[in-house]
């Protein structure tokens, strides 16, 4: 797995990286060899955060948590990425190497339905084209986390959401090749 390092207001230490290479490690057995994962780690006043995403073949695994230390952060981040594949082992393991989860995770302590997702909700929403400020209005409103929608400039279905750090994302579509 090639590992890219951002660093925003601070240096890394070769130590650091080495910890973030020992810690991905575990992950080489489920991951092709051309995955590629992007570890962002920021530094403000009293925080630093760690942001670490994989991404292999068309599926990508992302993890970010805020700590006193980058440390503490990686080791969460390794842990919440660990979760989302053990949570959909079933499904992973058809799209990744057979049976390489197995070795890497332990059983889930929580019952995990491995057939199915369960649908309890179906709600049909307006696909009258509005901006993604009108959006973001509409969102917040109803006072959700996510909204989608009709672009209004592209025409296309988007999805506007409200990130951790209470600021906005928008998701778009890319068609892949």
């Amino acid at each position: 797995m090639k590992i890219t390092y951002t660093e925003r207001k601070v240096n890394l230490r070769d130590n650091f990286k080495d910890r973030v290479e020992k810690k991905l490690k575990k992950f080489d057995k489920i991951f092709s060899d051309e995955a590629q994962a992007f570890v962002v780690v920021t530094v403000d006043k009293n925080s630093q955060t760690v942001e670490i995403t994989i991404k292999d073949r068309s599926m990508v695994y992302r993890a970010e948590k805020t700590m006193p230390e980058m440390n503490d952060a990686v080791d969460k981040c390794v842990d919440v990425l660990g979760r989302q594949l053990r949570k959909n082992k079933s499904r992973l393991e058809k799209r990744l190497r057979q049976g390489s989860l197995e070795e890497l995770v332990a059983p889930v302590e929580e019952p995990v339905d491995e057939d199915e997702f369960e649908v309890v909700r179906i709600k049909e929403i307006p696909v009258k084209p509005i901006t993604v400020e009108e959006a973001i209005l509409q969102m917040n409103m109803v006072g959700h986390k996510f909204y989608m929608f009709t672009n209004a400039d592209t025409s296309e279905v988007n999805v506007v959401y409200l990130r951790d750090d209470g600021k906005y994302g928008l998701l778009q579509p890319r068609f892949s090749d």
